[in-house]
């Protein structure tokens, strides 16, 4: 690959924000100084009024392959993560069949080897998502594979779930929990409350979310084993997850940008699009997940990318899959949601280097994600301009499917360039392959 100079931005990174240029030779960084001459031959990428920063990692993407290609696959979702500007993306297990075994998990590695995104794999924690017999964990760690889940569905039995948390601290996992108590959260399409009750839909109660919540951090509390929270939606969650870390537990969390920057009341318009699990909560929920994030509580921000092919969608409400696109959307969508709140710096760590440590996708875990732009780093970068507005037309994303809540709505913050191993995959808000 030619050398490429990435000129005139505003650099990004742990130790914060300076200008410079920044220069890339094969698949690291060689260079980064105030100003670069830029070498015979190089190809000269502008960040002007733009962030240079570590590519975005996503800890919670659905890429659909095997059994749902019809909605995405492998290369088209990770064609969707380049655009948004990550580097990296963790394929969530809920396939058909489940990723469950490494077999399964091979192969969707192998079809994330030449992909736009580096491809990580989180494995099921049970057989088949069903919450009655533990996967191969050590077999399936053998892969390197960090993260565990049964994402979709909560492990809803104690008892299987602490001997989940005991297997997983011998073998160095982090187990990743969708947390909904079924027996409350049956049968309902949306947040349990004034909305739901106006609109005659039933509803989930945040209890459904916290409950679970709230006996997970028990049984970490008793095995001492890590754990991570998957897509918190409610106001008691955060709390539950504050108390959790000022007594020291080993917990992480995250948040979706569309739980950031949506409420229920958008399902007033009975637009399937809005229908998501966990379900958009309340302003005051809303406001919770901002503040946990501000001050650290929920530590990154995820995607919960969740294409659905358009006939599964364009069903009644009660009907429709829960579901979202996000890859293309969440940076400008959280550096809006979090504007006046978080600078540059704490909105990229929660959006690149801190889910690169939780995924052990970072350069302290034998990794490439996250790291610092500098010298001898690895060359995954995305040059951000934060000023640029566009409108969200869903016929231009890059996903198989269309189901975006923010369909004609005009978001500022706009990814120009994405480099992948120094290669640029994304130029000028355009794929390169």
């Amino acid at each position: 690959m030619p050398e490429v100079l990435i000129r005139g931005g505003t650099i990004v990174d742990e130790q914060g924000e300076r200008r410079g240029d920044v220069l890339v030779s094969g698949v690291g960084i060689v260079a980064v100084d105030s100003t670069i001459d830029a070498p015979a031959g190089a190809a000269v990428v502008d960040a002007g009024g733009c962030i240079v920063a570590p590519g975005l990692v996503d800890l919670h993407t659905h890429l659909r392959e095997p059994g749902a290609e019809v909605a995405e696959t492998v290369e088209t979702g990770c064609r969707a993560a380049s655009l948004g500007g990550y580097t990296a993306v963790v394929a969530m297990p809920n396939t058909e069949p489940a990723i469950d075994n490494p077999s399964i998990a091979r192969d969707v590695l192998e079809l994330g080897r030449n992909a736009l995104a580096q491809v990580a794999v989180a494995a099921a924690i049970t057989v088949g998502r069903q919450g009655v017999h533990l996967t191969p964990m050590a077999e399936l760690a053998a892969l390197g594979i960090h993260l565990f889940t049964d994402d979709g569905a909560g492990v809803q039995d104690a008892s299987l779930m602490r001997q989940a948390l005991e297997y997983a601290g011998d073998l160095g996992i982090v187990l990743a929990q969708h947390c909904q108590d079924d027996s409350l959260a049956a049968g309902g399409h949306m947040h349990e409350g004034a909305w739901s009750s106006r609109l005659g839909i039933a509803g989930q109660p945040a209890l459904a979310e916290e409950s679970m919540l709230a006996r997970d951090l028990a049984l970490v509390r008793l095995t001492r084993s890590p754990m991570h929270f998957l897509h918190l939606s409610t106001a008691g969650s955060v709390e539950l997850v504050r108390r959790a870390k000022a007594e020291g537990l080993p917990v992480t969390a995250e948040v979706t940008p569309h739980h950031l920057s949506l409420t229920h009341a958008e399902v007033a318009s009975y637009d399937s699009a809005f229908k998501v699990n966990p379900p958009l909560r309340e302003e005051a929920d809303v406001e919770a997940l901002r503040v946990g994030l501000e001050q650290g509580v929920i530590d990154a921000v995820a995607t919960d990318h969740a294409p659905h092919a358009p006939e599964k969608k364009q069903v009644p409400f009660d009907e429709a899959p829960p579901g979202m696109l996000g890859l293309e959307t969440a940076l400008a969508v959280v550096s809006s949601a979090m504007s006046g709140r978080l600078g540059w710096v704490d909105i990229f760590a929660a959006c690149s280097w801190r889910p690169a440590r939780i995924g052990r996708l970072d350069p302290a875990s034998g990794g490439r994600q996250g790291g610092p732009v500098a010298p001898g780093a690895a060359a995954n970068l995305v040059v951000f301009d934060p000023t640029a507005e566009w409108s969200v037309d869903p016929s231009r994303l890059a996903s198989r499917s269309r189901n975006t809540p923010y369909a004609g709505r005009q978001l500022t913050g706009k990814v120009r360039h994405t480099l992948l191993e120094g290669e640029p995959v994304v130029i000028d808000g355009e794929a390169q392959r």
